[in-house]
């Protein structure tokens, strides 16, 4: 036992002298990383995140209660959204937000700088006034110029608004660009409690907070449209009735009052029982009339009915602090990792021989 001691003493010791003979090596390497890491990482343009919250209202049927309910929550399983009519469910926001169809409007959304030099939309914004690392900006565009250089010629089609966008037909350009707002603009949802989640990041506070509200109202007004696009068909079927059923309702009463005047004082059977036929006719008319207006308004208040509603939780607001990059834990990083591999890389021939 105390020989596997001193075997491990001796060896530790030998680790000690060699490292401590690589003391100017391992002072020129952790300076350089030191140089690099700052080189790399200082120049990188601060960002922003602004998070907001919803809790949805959502689904026909109660969410399930009691310990059943609860239960399956602590586990990950939300029995409520198996009792759901809906196609779109909570769970399933984040999806949207991979959605051409949902992101192409996001688009044309207003943006303003904080220091107010900069009013365009977000397309624009996007794709003429990203900053970037100087130092690797040289690198990237070299790369994409290359790039460039072996793909065919494609005709623009868009002129940064989403009226000219065909979510069905991207253009490369305005594909890549749909990927870099997916990159920033983030969905996600509480298994236990769905509540949603909102994550905006970007390079201007303003314009942070801009879009995470522009995004969130976005989010309400597709799930309300969805929710009840059913009911608003119904009502433009019940208005276009009860427009039609007006329109003969008033012929009638004209019909009817343009016969009477005619046939004033008047006291012949024919003429009464014709004049009684047009009552009839206009009493059906009037029925007619007030059966569908009574539909319409039903179908009026379904869509009332229908219409989720989105309580706030936590709303946009403008971040004073960037969130990142994170320079000095990046530099530490990178300092410890280039110790790390300093070392392993010295005593790699006693480590070998140990394990041998």
């Amino acid at each position: 036992m105390s020989s596997n001691n001193n075997s491990d003493l001796a060896v530790l010791k030998e680790a000690v002298q060699i490292l401590k003979s690589k003391k100017r090596s391992f002072a020129m390497i952790l300076t350089i990383t030191f140089v690099l890491s700052c080189l790399i990482i200082f120049p990188h343009p601060r960002y922003y995140t602004c998070e907001v919250k919803l809790a949805p209202e959502w689904g026909s049927s109660s969410t399930p209660t009691g310990g059943i309910g609860s239960l399956a929550a602590s586990f990950g399983f939300d029995l409520s959204s198996m009792q759901s009519s809906d196609a779109i469910y909570p769970m399933l926001y984040p999806e949207l937000f991979e959605s051409p169809e949902f992101l192409v409007p996001l688009f044309d959304i207003k943006v303003n700088t904080l220091d107010g030099k900069l009013s365009t939309n977000y397309h624009d914004y996007l794709k003429n006034h990203q900053k970037k690392n100087p130092i690797a900006a040289p690198v990237l565009g070299g790369i994409s110029l290359i790039t460039k250089l072996f793909e065919p010629s494609e005709a623009s089609t868009t002129v940064g608004k989403s009226n000219t966008i065909n979510p069905f037909r991207l253009s490369k350009k305005d594909f890549g660009l749909m990927l870099k707002m997916t990159s920033k603009v983030k969905c996600s949802v509480d298994k236990k409690n769905n509540v949603v989640t909102i994550l905006v990041k970007d390079q201007d506070a303003l314009i942070c907070a801009t879009m995470a509200d522009s995004v969130k109202a976005h989010l309400q007004d597709f799930i309300i449209n969805y929710r009840t696009s059913k009911a608003r068909q119904d009502v433009e079927y019940y208005q276009s009735l009860r427009d039609s059923a007006l329109l003969e309702y008033d012929k009638a009463i004209e019909k009817y009052s343009r016969y009477c005047d005619k046939h004033q004082n008047v006291i012949l059977q024919a003429v009464i029982s014709e004049r009684d036929q047009l009552e009839n006719d206009m009493s059906l008319k009037m029925a007619k009339y007030q059966t569908v207006s009574g539909q319409l308004e039903n179908a009026k208040a379904k869509v009332q009915e229908q219409t989720p509603a989105f309580t706030v939780i936590k709303s946009s607001t403008v971040p004073i602090k960037p969130a990142g990059p994170k320079r000095l834990m990046f530099v530490a990083f990178m300092l410890i990792l280039a110790a790390f591999g300093s070392t392993v890389w010295y005593l790699r021939k006693l480590i070998l021989s140990e394990l041998i």
